[in-house]
């Protein structure tokens, strides 16, 4: 069965007395949108006429078993939720069907998540983006924390300056917890200092981003993992979009030298995350070139 992620489903098309039942039977997740949350019973929702009712203790799963807090059952109104049938009678005089996203949610824990290991690369999606990192959807609405560090080896001011909700990514596994809490990390998946630098060529003009102005120079990041340094200049800001001339790369000192040409007022649209990985297992990432003194690796083992 595929655990997809639940902000990624489209609401179920037959839920016709026939498709329910066979549902029901065969424990089918399927997929609708909670319409009223009702203080002390739970979520309702309309399956093509029949009424149902997701109870508040049915509308997440904890490894530890920590209910839900009222907060998120709310937030679930007006959005996709994934359930399973667990009970119906199709020849009462109103029907009610009872739903329960919960178990859902463990059947992905079950077989898929809980034998997640670090260092595994996964397919998810950001639902939320905070000060210090974003939430991902890795399976059936279950989220996993990735920590602003881990997003990527160029540094950013905030999550929000990488990722927006809805987006899908790619990400590793860094750790799992006896509680069965997981914690994401990004960046090894965006290539190494060298295979950054590969992409650019010495004496062209690119576009870069500004992430940090220091005393002695601005930092422009040219790709997630590739940062490179500028003299200081007048009118220059952190966010900005800016055009520089590539003076040179210097692999055994993992430097770029940058000169500011101009500032970018093209479109400051995001560009789309370029991955080296986007599946498999990691045992051990080095992002510094060989002959660098300073050393950048991840080791999951």
């Amino acid at each position: 069965m595929e655990y997809m992620r639940e902000t990624d489903m489209e609401q179920t098309a037959d839920f016709s007395r026939r498709a329910l039942e066979k549902a029901l039977k065969n424990k089918e997740v399927l997929c609708a949108r909670a319409l009223v949350y009702e203080k002390g019973v739970g979520l309702h929702f309309n399956l093509g006429g029949y009424r149902a009712v997701m109870p508040t203790e049915e509308v997440s799963f904890s490894a530890d078993g920590t209910p839900a807090k009222e907060v998120a059952v709310v937030t679930r109104v007006n959005k996709n939720v994934c359930f399973v049938i667990t009970g119906a009678d199709f020849d009462a005089q109103r029907p009610t069907l009872t739903i329960s996203r919960r178990i859902a949610q463990k059947m992905a824990y079950d077989g898929y998540i809980s034998k997640l290991k670090a260092g595994d690369v996964i397919p998810c999606t950001v639902t939320h983006v905070d000060n210090f990192g974003v939430f991902c959807d890795i399976a059936m609405g279950i989220s996993a924390l990735m920590p602003i560090d881990f997003i990527s080896v160029s540094r950013i001011n905030s999550p929000a300056d990488r990722f927006s909700p809805g987006d899908k990514i790619f990400a590793c596994v860094k750790s799992t917890d006896s509680q069965g809490r997981i914690v994401l990390t990004h960046k090894e998946l965006l290539g190494t200092w060298m295979q950054n630098a590969e992409m650019f060529t010495p004496l062209t003009t690119v576009s870069g981003i500004v992430r940090s102005i220091e005393s002695y120079g601005i930092f422009i990041e040219l790709a997630p993992n590739l940062a490179g340094l500028a003299e200081v200049c007048e009118g220059i800001q952190v966010g900005q979009k800016v055009n520089v001339y590539i003076k040179s790369i210097l692999p055994d000192k993992m430097k770029v030298k940058l000169v500011i040409m101009s500032i970018d007022k093209a479109d400051d649209t995001l560009s789309p995350i370029k991955y080296f990985i986007t599946s498999g297992h990691i045992d051990s990432w080095i992002y510094s070139t060989s002959n660098s003194k300073k050393q950048i690796k991840t080791d999951f083992i």
